[in-house]
């Protein structure tokens, strides 16, 4: 039995370190300012190619970078856990990328986006343990209850 990941303000800063390493990668490899016009009309499809895989991986590491900054707000006592499990979810549709376009990339790009991929899955398991741990926790609805019943009965 694996033993569910433990989220804390030393873990978060450092996946927020990596992620900020990682996206500033991302936008550097696919800074497409002057390089459209070096390539030829035969090209059309790896253009096509690498403008979607850019959009796919950059945001999906602005969702990363987002649901960081949001654990860090948590830590830093300017969110409550209430709102952090309410709107710090990290989105999981970010879509995959097209296995027929990665083939028209260069290794180098293919390889970030693999690496941007895996990332955004490492805070996926993150998230889903972090909110499976109280998983099985009374709501706070059914706590006040009970602590109302003791009151009337005991």
């Amino acid at each position: 039995m694996s033993k569910m990941a433990s989220i804390n303000p030393r873990i978060i800063d450092g996946l927020y370190c990596e992620a900020l390493v990682l996206a500033d990668e991302v936008r550097g490899a696919f800074d497409l300012s002057g390089r459209i016009e070096q390539t030829g009309s035969e090209e059309d499809l790896a253009r096509v190619a690498l403008s979607c895989e850019a959009l796919r991986a950059t945001t999906r590491m602005m969702h990363a970078v987002a649901w960081l900054l949001n654990h860090r707000a948590y830590f830093m006592g300017e969110l409550s856990e209430f709102q952090l499990r309410r709107h710090g979810r990290l989105a999981a549709d970010v879509p995959s990328p097209d296995p027929h376009r990665l083939t028209l990339l260069p290794h180098a790009i293919r390889e970030l986006i693999e690496a941007t991929e895996r990332f955004h899955a490492r805070l996926m398991r993150l998230d889903r343990e972090w909110r499976q741990r109280d998983a099985h926790a009374p709501s706070a609805v059914a706590a006040l209850r009970e602590r109302l019943e003791r009151r009337v009965n005991g």
